[in-house]
């Protein structure tokens, strides 16, 4: 299912298949160049087919990447230290990568904004943009509360690199 007209770049492109459509994403290797590898290797790995966005926030994000659903998993790799930038800023479509209190904790779990928000600039990662599919990002199953956990949560259904799809 590999889509070349969007694959610029496909060695920096990545596809994330969800139940109801593709979302393509742009890495951005030149700004965050350890999350980018990070990521890519897991999904090399098949790490986050079949995990949930366990944390969905309406007007604000999306998270994923936590193999045990709770928002409290990670990888068997390293930790990654922070990459912030004064290059990209949160908008909608920016990709974000999750951390603990420690800036330097980022490992498996990721956002996508929804909206823009400010308050993350320089305070979080950025490591990719959605280019296509935002709309399939937008039906995510919300979690209620101020925590956003979500009851019976969206998986992704495949996650790969744009030079690998078949």
């Amino acid at each position: 299912m590999s889509d070349p007209k969007h694959a610029s770049d496909p060695e920096n492109t990545l596809y994330l298949d969800l139940t109801a459509g593709r979302v393509v994403i742009q890495l951005l290797p030149d700004i965050a160049p350890m999350h980018v590898a990070q990521i890519k290797t897991l999904v090399r790995k098949g790490f986050y087919d079949g995990t949930v966005f366990h944390r969905v926030i309406e007007g604000f994000m999306a998270q994923g990447g936590d193999p045990t659903g709770t928002g409290t998993g990670g990888s068997d790799l390293d930790d990654i230290r922070a990459e912030f930038t004064d290059k990209a800023k949160f908008l909608r479509g920016t990709c974000g990568m999750a951390r603990s209190q420690s800036q330097h904790s980022a490992n498996s779990q990721f956002f996508i904004m929804f909206e823009p928000a400010s308050h993350l600039n320089g305070q979080y990662t950025i490591w990719g943009q959605v280019i296509e599919g935002m709309e399939f990002v937008d039906g995510l199953k919300r979690g209620s509360g101020g925590g956003g956990t979500v009851a019976n949560p969206d998986k992704i259904v495949k996650f790969q690199v744009a030079a690998d799809a078949s």
